[in-house]
Protein backbone atom coordinates (compact mmCIF):
# COMPACT_ATOMS: atom_id res chain seq x y z
CA UNK A 1 0.00 0.00 0.00
CA UNK A 2 2.92 2.21 0.90
CA UNK A 3 4.24 1.60 -2.51
CA UNK A 4 1.15 2.16 -4.33
CA UNK A 5 0.49 6.20 -2.74
CA UNK A 6 4.04 7.09 -3.64
CA UNK A 7 3.89 5.68 -7.07
CA UNK A 8 0.97 8.52 -7.09
CA UNK A 9 3.06 10.59 -5.62
CA UNK A 10 5.74 13.24 -6.85
CA UNK A 11 8.49 12.68 -4.59
CA UNK A 12 10.33 15.06 -2.82
CA UNK A 13 13.84 15.91 -4.15
CA UNK A 14 17.11 14.60 -3.23
CA UNK A 15 20.66 14.65 -4.09
CA UNK A 16 22.11 13.50 -7.53
CA UNK A 17 24.72 10.90 -6.87
CA UNK A 18 28.60 11.80 -6.46
CA UNK A 19 29.17 10.15 -9.51
CA UNK A 20 27.47 9.32 -13.13
CA UNK A 21 28.92 5.61 -13.04
CA UNK A 22 27.12 4.94 -9.80
CA UNK A 23 24.41 1.76 -11.13
CA UNK A 24 21.31 1.90 -10.23
CA UNK A 25 20.83 -0.28 -7.58
CA UNK A 26 20.89 -0.48 -4.70
CA UNK A 27 18.55 3.06 -4.40
CA UNK A 28 18.11 5.23 -1.67
CA UNK A 29 14.82 6.23 -0.55
CA UNK A 30 13.82 9.56 -2.17
CA UNK A 31 11.38 10.11 0.72
CA UNK A 32 13.01 9.65 3.41
CA UNK A 33 17.00 11.02 4.08
CA UNK A 34 19.41 11.07 0.78
CA UNK A 35 21.77 8.96 3.32
CA UNK A 36 19.06 5.86 4.49
CA UNK A 37 20.15 2.11 3.21
CA UNK A 38 19.10 1.01 -0.27
CA UNK A 39 15.45 1.18 -0.71
CA UNK A 40 13.15 -2.05 -0.65
CA UNK A 41 9.89 -2.97 -0.19
CA UNK A 42 8.50 -6.40 1.27
CA UNK A 43 5.34 -7.87 0.96
CA UNK A 44 5.85 -10.26 4.07
CA UNK A 45 8.19 -9.14 6.24
CA UNK A 46 11.06 -11.76 4.53
CA UNK A 47 11.40 -10.86 1.25
CA UNK A 48 12.90 -8.09 -0.17
CA UNK A 49 12.55 -6.06 -3.63
CA UNK A 50 13.30 -2.74 -5.07
CA UNK A 51 10.84 -0.15 -4.75
CA UNK A 52 8.95 1.51 -7.61
CA UNK A 53 8.75 3.79 -6.37
CA UNK A 54 12.67 5.27 -5.81
CA UNK A 55 12.64 5.88 -9.46
CA UNK A 56 11.66 9.26 -9.92
CA UNK A 57 9.91 8.54 -13.81
CA UNK A 58 7.35 6.36 -11.91
CA UNK A 59 5.54 9.03 -10.02
CA UNK A 60 1.96 9.94 -10.36
CA UNK A 61 1.73 6.40 -11.95
CA UNK A 62 -1.41 4.64 -13.47
CA UNK A 63 -2.35 1.86 -11.08
CA UNK A 64 -5.79 -0.34 -12.13
CA UNK A 65 -7.22 -1.95 -8.71
CA UNK A 66 -9.62 -4.27 -8.12
CA UNK A 67 -11.56 -2.45 -4.87
CA UNK A 68 -13.70 -5.48 -3.82
CA UNK A 69 -10.35 -7.37 -3.47
CA UNK A 70 -11.90 -10.87 -4.70
CA UNK A 71 -13.34 -12.85 -7.19
CA UNK A 72 -17.40 -11.93 -7.00
CA UNK A 73 -19.85 -13.68 -9.61
CA UNK A 74 -23.02 -12.77 -8.41
CA UNK A 75 -25.70 -13.84 -10.86
CA UNK A 76 -27.32 -10.44 -10.64
CA UNK A 77 -24.16 -9.03 -11.36
CA UNK A 78 -23.91 -7.48 -8.08
CA UNK A 79 -20.75 -5.96 -6.27
CA UNK A 80 -19.16 -6.76 -2.39
CA UNK A 81 -18.16 -4.01 -0.41
CA UNK A 82 -15.00 -1.83 -1.33
CA UNK A 83 -12.05 -2.14 0.27
CA UNK A 84 -10.69 0.70 2.76
CA UNK A 85 -7.04 0.52 0.63
CA UNK A 86 -8.99 2.13 -2.32
CA UNK A 87 -10.04 5.14 -0.02
CA UNK A 88 -6.39 5.44 1.59
CA UNK A 89 -5.13 5.68 -2.73
CA UNK A 90 -7.14 8.97 -3.16
CA UNK A 91 -6.78 10.56 0.53
CA UNK A 92 -3.53 10.20 1.06
CA UNK A 93 -1.12 11.24 -2.53
CA UNK A 94 -0.02 14.57 -2.47
CA UNK A 95 -2.63 15.41 -5.05
CA UNK A 96 -6.12 13.28 -5.77
CA UNK A 97 -5.16 11.22 -8.89
CA UNK A 98 -7.35 10.91 -12.14
CA UNK A 99 -10.36 8.50 -10.69
CA UNK A 100 -11.81 6.53 -14.00
CA UNK A 101 -14.11 3.98 -12.70
CA UNK A 102 -14.86 0.98 -15.23
CA UNK A 103 -17.57 -1.67 -15.28
CA UNK A 104 -16.27 -5.10 -16.61
CA UNK A 105 -18.96 -7.48 -17.71
CA UNK A 106 -19.04 -10.85 -19.07
CA UNK A 107 -15.58 -12.79 -17.83
CA UNK A 108 -17.88 -14.83 -15.53
CA UNK A 109 -19.05 -16.56 -18.13
CA UNK A 110 -15.75 -17.16 -20.35
CA UNK A 111 -13.54 -18.56 -16.64
CA UNK A 112 -16.42 -19.16 -14.00
CA UNK A 113 -15.08 -20.11 -10.25
CA UNK A 114 -17.30 -22.94 -10.63
CA UNK A 115 -16.36 -24.06 -13.88
CA UNK A 116 -15.98 -28.19 -14.07
CA UNK A 117 -13.57 -29.67 -16.52
CA UNK A 118 -11.96 -28.98 -18.13
CA UNK A 119 -11.37 -26.52 -15.89
CA UNK A 120 -8.56 -25.11 -17.81
CA UNK A 121 -9.98 -24.61 -20.91
CA UNK A 122 -12.19 -20.67 -21.50
CA UNK A 123 -15.90 -21.27 -22.07
CA UNK A 124 -16.53 -20.13 -26.01
CA UNK A 125 -19.20 -18.36 -27.48
CA UNK A 126 -19.43 -15.60 -24.28
CA UNK A 127 -19.85 -11.65 -24.54
CA UNK A 128 -17.62 -9.18 -22.83
CA UNK A 129 -17.87 -5.63 -22.37
CA UNK A 130 -16.23 -2.94 -20.71
CA UNK A 131 -18.00 0.46 -20.04
CA UNK A 132 -15.62 3.33 -18.97
CA UNK A 133 -16.88 6.56 -16.62
CA UNK A 134 -15.42 10.01 -17.02
CA UNK A 135 -12.44 11.31 -14.51
CA UNK A 136 -14.52 11.90 -11.44
CA UNK A 137 -11.45 13.16 -9.05
CA UNK A 138 -13.46 16.36 -8.93
CA UNK A 139 -16.31 14.29 -6.06
CA UNK A 140 -12.93 14.00 -3.72
CA UNK A 141 -11.65 16.75 -3.19
CA UNK A 142 -14.19 17.81 0.06
CA UNK A 143 -12.53 14.28 1.28
CA UNK A 144 -9.12 15.01 0.99
CA UNK A 145 -9.56 18.25 2.39
CA UNK A 146 -11.22 16.80 5.71
CA UNK A 147 -8.05 14.01 5.60
CA UNK A 148 -5.63 17.06 5.32
CA UNK A 149 -7.10 18.52 8.65
CA UNK A 150 -7.02 15.09 10.48
CA UNK A 151 -2.92 14.48 9.35
CA UNK A 152 -2.38 17.75 10.65
CA UNK A 153 -4.11 17.99 13.80
CA UNK A 154 -2.49 14.02 14.34
CA UNK A 155 0.98 14.94 12.89
CA UNK A 156 1.28 17.40 15.23
CA UNK A 157 1.89 14.68 17.97
CA UNK A 158 4.05 13.00 15.61
CA UNK A 159 3.40 11.78 12.13
CA UNK A 160 4.93 9.08 9.61
CA UNK A 161 5.81 9.78 5.97
CA UNK A 162 4.05 8.81 3.06
CA UNK A 163 2.22 6.43 2.83
CA UNK A 164 2.86 5.22 6.57
CA UNK A 165 0.00 5.49 8.81
CA UNK A 166 0.18 6.23 12.95
CA UNK A 167 -2.03 4.11 14.92
CA UNK A 168 -5.31 6.82 15.46
CA UNK A 169 -4.65 7.61 11.13
CA UNK A 170 -5.23 3.94 10.77
CA UNK A 171 -8.08 2.53 13.61
CA UNK A 172 -8.96 5.97 14.96
CA UNK A 173 -12.79 7.04 14.64
CA UNK A 174 -12.32 9.97 12.53
CA UNK A 175 -9.55 8.20 10.38
CA UNK A 176 -12.05 5.24 10.12
CA UNK A 177 -15.33 6.92 8.82
CA UNK A 178 -13.28 8.85 6.56
CA UNK A 179 -12.49 6.07 4.42
CA UNK A 180 -15.69 4.39 4.76
CA UNK A 181 -17.55 7.88 3.30
CA UNK A 182 -14.74 7.66 0.75
CA UNK A 183 -14.68 4.06 -0.52
CA UNK A 184 -18.98 4.16 -0.47
CA UNK A 185 -18.42 7.22 -2.88
CA UNK A 186 -16.05 5.55 -5.47
CA UNK A 187 -18.42 2.73 -5.15
CA UNK A 188 -21.30 4.98 -6.24
CA UNK A 189 -19.28 6.45 -9.56
CA UNK A 190 -18.83 2.88 -10.72
CA UNK A 191 -22.17 1.70 -9.77
CA UNK A 192 -23.33 4.68 -12.50
CA UNK A 193 -21.40 2.90 -14.71
CA UNK A 194 -22.60 -0.06 -14.22
CA UNK A 195 -26.30 1.55 -15.20
CA UNK A 196 -25.05 2.44 -18.43
CA UNK A 197 -24.46 -1.21 -18.80
CA UNK A 198 -28.15 -1.80 -18.59
CA UNK A 199 -28.34 -3.27 -15.73
CA UNK A 200 -31.09 -3.07 -13.16
CA UNK A 201 -29.75 -0.86 -9.61
CA UNK A 202 -28.65 -2.98 -6.79
CA UNK A 203 -29.86 -3.45 -3.17
CA UNK A 204 -28.03 -0.48 -1.46
CA UNK A 205 -27.50 -2.85 1.46
CA UNK A 206 -24.85 -4.31 -0.89
CA UNK A 207 -22.23 -1.93 -0.13
CA UNK A 208 -22.64 -2.29 3.45
CA UNK A 209 -19.54 -4.39 5.19
CA UNK A 210 -22.43 -4.95 7.84
CA UNK A 211 -24.51 -6.74 5.18
CA UNK A 212 -21.64 -9.06 4.42
CA UNK A 213 -20.98 -10.10 8.24
CA UNK A 214 -24.49 -10.48 9.32
CA UNK A 215 -25.60 -12.72 5.67
CA UNK A 216 -22.22 -14.13 5.38
CA UNK A 217 -19.76 -12.86 2.34
CA UNK A 218 -17.15 -15.60 2.28
CA UNK A 219 -18.56 -18.06 0.37
CA UNK A 220 -17.48 -18.41 -3.40
CA UNK A 221 -14.71 -16.88 -5.22
CA UNK A 222 -11.00 -16.07 -4.50
CA UNK A 223 -9.54 -13.62 -2.65
CA UNK A 224 -7.49 -11.44 -4.90
CA UNK A 225 -4.21 -11.29 -3.64
CA UNK A 226 -2.21 -8.27 -3.30
CA UNK A 227 -5.18 -6.38 -4.64
CA UNK A 228 -5.73 -3.12 -3.16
Amino acid sequence: MREAIRLLSQPPPFPPASSSTTPSLPVTDPFTSPTSPPYTYSTNAHDTFPAPSAFSGRHYSWIHIFPEGRVHQHPRKTMRYFKWGVSRLILEPDVCPDIIPMWVQGNEGIMHETRGWPRWFPRMGNKCGVWFGGNVRGEFEGLRGRWRGLVEEVEGRGGGGMGELSEELKYGERAVRLREECALQVRKAVLRVRRESGLEDEDPKQGLVETWREEGGRGRGGWMMGVL
